[in-house]
């Protein structure tokens, strides 16, 4: 650009010089000065120069602005390690997400939408430690069979790796209930976690941060499907899914 601009206006101004002084066919001159031509001439030229320098600094700005936290260049609500599967149980087709909750108590009358909310929070801590002490064994009872076979073979695929996944600093913000219903002779209720925590990998042996960060949070929302046979009877997870 120094080069480019340089050259071009230095060789104009020379050229409208040597045409002020009498030496071309300037409308000065010799001795006239320089004309209006001249002048309009390297008026546009130098407008030219200008908004070129204008855009380079423009589009340069634009190439070295920092990302937006959560743009999807820079969310890593989870890695590839993540203890869970993208799979979910779905409600069936015509349900109504209102109808759900009243179907259950009609055959559960001590089931209090709260009370649930707590535990299944309760379970959401407790999996999560499992999780990280990658050995399903101590919530067994809390996840379906297929649950427990799947999370627990990941589990032993990242023990095999010499790698744990830490979960760390973990704060909910938010539990709600987004569906359920009844299939099948079973109650089935989804719940939507919104939280932050510091999620990262680390080599077991040199402790070495191989995925995700020790000091930066990240949020992520993730739906938990519980199920369990209709009636007064424990809830267990049976699928979740990472949001979108």
């Amino acid at each position: 650009m120094r080069s480019m601009a340089g050259g071009l206006l230095g060789g104009m101004a020379g050229a409208l010089l040597f045409s002020s002084l009498g030496f071309g066919h300037g409308a000065g001159g010799f001795g006239g000065g320089i004309g209006l031509m001249d002048i309009l001439l390297l008026g546009a030229i130098l407008y030219g120069i200008y908004w070129f320098i204008k855009r380079r600094r423009q589009a340069a700005t634009a190439m070295n602005a920092p990302m937006a936290y959560g743009s999807p260049d820079n969310r890593d609500a989870f890695n590839t390690d993540s203890y869970a599967p993208p799979i979910r149980d779905i409600p069936p087709a015509g349900y109504e997400a209102g109808d759900g909750l009243s179907a259950i108590r009609r055959e559960d009358h001590s089931f209090d939408e709260k009370r649930f909310k707590d535990s299944v929070l309760d379970n959401f801590f407790s999996i999560q430690g499992a999780w990280a002490n990658r050995d399903m064994s101590g919530v067994r009872n809390l996840l379906t069979d297929d649950m427990y076979k799947t999370i627990q073979q990941d589990a032993d695929e990242l023990r095999a790796k010499h790698r744990i996944n830490k979960l760390d600093n973990i704060a909910v913000r938010s539990v709600e209930i987004t569906e359920s219903w009844q299939e099948g002779g079973r109650d089935f209720i989804t719940v939507r976690f919104y939280a932050n925590l510091l999620d990262y990998t680390v080599d077991e042996i040199s402790g070495e941060v191989l995925a995700g960060s020790r000091k930066d949070p990240v949020k992520f929302v993730e739906f938990w499907t519980f199920a369990r046979p209709s009636g007064n009877n424990p809830w267990r997870l049976s699928a979740i899914q990472q949001e979108s």
